[in-house]
């Protein structure tokens, strides 16, 4: 017999769903919501695990197989009507399912650094969203791990899962201290690149082969003064237009891009996409 489909946002499963917008909830919880078909996927190609998924009674194809998978992997699927999916979405852009799934529990000691490791450190970033470009864009430029110091944030905030487009899932991202991550690099022998507005070195200029990582600050602060001394080297990017700075997301796409660029600078290097863009962004 099939079950009922859920039809008020009042119900007690629902309701309990919706508080984990809140970071409270999340915290005590330590689940979030994903929303979104290419989310969940990919919350599911990096082992998540899915304890209960919301679904509309008539999904599209992509949708249904994502429930499959969902379903073949031990979560509860509840059918609701059309509006609870509203309610439970991000920004009115539900794809017919969200997702209850456990939050990752990852350390510093779990990353496992390759010999030419690239990382992203981010440090004081407080929007959910930039949080989330800067893992797309780590992601695209295949980056070893991001490294979220002194986080405004949580890393699973739906909205950075969001933003992410489930990147967040299959990247290794840790948050931990500002100064427990300088002192990791450090032991790792990780060269420490800083991006800084007044920067000693063009960032074309300087070298970014080997051990990387590539150190970001918040928009409105920048970094503290943890990211600096002999071992940091720090670089600029020209700003030729009357703003100041970029959003942390286009710069760590710059640096990254231009990491890459080095290492594969005569070289085969390994196949790669043409860029697409995401009319859903």
């Amino acid at each position: 017999m099939a079950s009922p489909v859920l039809t008020s946002t009042r119900n007690p499963r629902v309701r309990a769903a919706a508080e984990l917008r809140g970071r409270r909830r999340r915290d005590e919880t330590r689940l979030t919501l994903v929303d979104g078909v290419r989310e969940l996927a990919r919350a599911l190609d990096g082992g998540a695990q899915v304890t209960e998924l919301f679904a509309v009674a008539d999904p599209g194809p992509a949708a249904r197989e994502v429930i499959r998978r969902a379903v073949a992997a031990g979560a509860t699927i509840v059918t609701v009507e059309p509006r609870v999916i509203e309610h439970l979405a991000y920004g009115g852009r539900s794809e017919g399912v969200v997702a209850v799934v456990r939050v990752p529990t990852v350390a510093l000691r779990d990353i496992k650094l390759p010999t030419d490791s690239l990382l992203v450190v981010v440090e004081g970033v407080e929007k959910p969203g930039n949080l989330g470009a800067v893992l797309r864009t780590a992601d695209a430029a295949a980056a070893s791990a991001v490294v979220a110091a002194d986080a405004g944030t949580d890393l699973f905030n739906p909205n950075t899962i969001r933003a992410s487009l489930g990147t967040v899932f299959t990247l290794p991202v840790v948050g931990a201290p500002s100064g427990v991550v300088r002192a990791w690099l450090r032991d790792a022998g990780v060269r420490i690149v800083a991006a800084r507005v007044d920067g000693d070195v063009h960032y074309a200029d300087a070298d970014l082969r080997g051990p990387t990582a590539i150190v970001l600050g918040s928009e409105a602060r920048g970094l503290t003064p943890t990211w600096t001394g002999t071992d940091v080297r720090s670089v600029r990017l020209p700003m030729l237009g009357v703003a100041d700075s970029l959003n942390v997301s286009i710069t760590a796409a710059v640096l990254l891009f231009e990491a890459r660029r080095q290492r594969t600078k005569g070289a085969a290097g390994p196949a790669v996409r043409p860029a697409q863009l995401d009319p859903a962004s």
